[in-house]
């Protein structure tokens, strides 16, 4: 059983099962271990971690007297604060879409070829060098906090052949617009979007036949697929280079909330805030991504299978995530109620339901119209959204084009 405890309830012969707050808050590598001397009993009360968790399966309990909460107990605290914010989103915005649009252009190329220079030294066998990483989450962090649609959206589109790299990036800028959208410290923030940064490293142990396949894995190559998280967590840990948070991000991410997930089959509070955070962020780039076996699906509509799938996300962490991406997330097409056509543009900041939206062709003419952008929060009682709309079933190229200024 796991119990949360002071730090000064602490005693030699616990066992630490994880520290709260940021690994920089504490001296030591490892989150879980028997604590066997008075000396690390010291360390852990000279720094400035406040509260930590104990299991008493393991280890000793805390004494008569002492205060403690349950897990289900802090469970219910922290998902009542992660309710507050979710209710209350932090606004996030202090230039235009068409501007960051153009530095992140920039950016997703810099930073690809940052990934690939890590991830490469990975499958090569070679010592992980993270000095680059810091300074690319840093630079997406800002981004994130200019406008978060703008990277979020452009990193979506990326081609089946730079998927693995492009991936990471999108993970990250997701990570990093959950956890501001969760209200977490900007120690904490960082960390998650190093974490999706990482997360897929593991991946750098598969041979590029099973990752590039365009056909349907075999149940033996599917079972290779399945090991990437324990080899990236593998490949951290021999690093020394990052906290416990990026590795259970690395190691947990393809957990799912009903305990049907890999590679420990964790379930409910078993699954850390950052991990579920890591599901979620990991499966909606996935799904809404040209792979090299299939075409990504619109973002709306991958928006409304995700919220289906009971069991296997955090239904307060997923959400906060629709909250940061939005009901019909840039690039999604839609149909107005005045029979138009046309792509999300950009979110609103009051409503989900009512973002920007380029039209650009009308249902009832089948005829494309002028191009016109409309601010849906201004037409209340005039237009609306009625429906989510498929490009491949009107015959639409190239629609993400008229949202993100680029040429395919």
């Amino acid at each position: 059983m796991l119990k949360c405890i002071a730090v000064a309830d602490v005693r030699v012969g616990m066992y630490i099962h994880e520290f709260c707050g940021s690994w920089m808050d504490h001296p030591f590598w490892k989150s879980k271990f028997l604590l066997e001397s008075e000396k690390d009993l010291l360390r852990i009360k000279a720094s400035s971690i406040s509260e930590l968790w104990i299991d008493i399966s393991k280890g000793l309990d805390v004494e008569v007297g002492a205060a403690s909460a349950s897990a289900e107990e802090v469970a219910a605290q922290t998902n009542a604060k992660l309710m507050a914010v979710v209710q209350n989103p932090p606004v996030i915005r202090s230039v235009s879409m068409d501007d960051e649009l153009q530095r992140a252009v920039k950016l997703c190329a810099n930073a690809k070829a940052a990934v690939i220079s890590m991830f490469s030294d990975a499958r090569m066998g070679q010592a992980l060098q993270f000095e680059q990483a810091g300074e690319l989450v840093e630079e997406i962090s800002d981004s994130v906090m200019r406008h978060p649609n703008a990277l979020i959206s452009l990193a979506r589109l990326k081609n089946a052949d730079e998927y693995t790299y492009m991936h990471s990036v999108a993970v990250c800028a997701l990570m990093i617009a959950l956890a501001r959208q969760l209200g977490l410290e900007d120690v904490q923030v960082r960390e998650a979007g190093l974490a999706g940064l990482l997360h897929d490293i593991g991946k750098m142990a598969i041979s590029n036949d099973i990752l590039n396949k365009p056909d349907k894995l075999t149940d033996r190559e599917f079972a290779t697929m399945r090991s990437h998280p324990m080899a990236g967590s593998h490949m951290l840990i021999e690093s020394k280079q990052v906290s416990a948070l990026v590795l259970d991000v690395c190691l947990h991410h393809h957990e799912k909330m009903d305990g049907s997930g890999y590679p420990h089959r964790l379930a409910g509070e078993q699954i850390s805030l950052y991990a579920r955070m890591g599901a979620v962020c990991d499966v909606y780039d996935a799904i809404t991504s040209d792979r090299a076996y299939r075409k990504g699906w619109d973002p709306a509509e991958s928006i409304r299978k995700m919220a289906e799938w009971k069991g296997h996300f955090d239904p307060v962490v997923f959400q906060a995530f629709v909250k940061t991406v939005g009901i019909y997330p840039v690039g999604s097409l839609v149909r107005l109620e005045s029979g138009r056509i046309g792509v999300v543009m950009e979110q609103q900041t009051k409503s989900l339901l009512m973002p920007k939206v380029k039209v650009f062709f009308s249902a009832k003419s089948k005829a494309p119209i002028e191009q016109e952008v409309i601010d849906l929060s201004k037409l209340v009682g005039r237009d609306k959204i009625v429906s989510r709309e498929s490009a491949e079933a009107w015959g639409f190229r190239h629609v993400d084009e008229l949202w993100s200024g680029l040429s395919g």
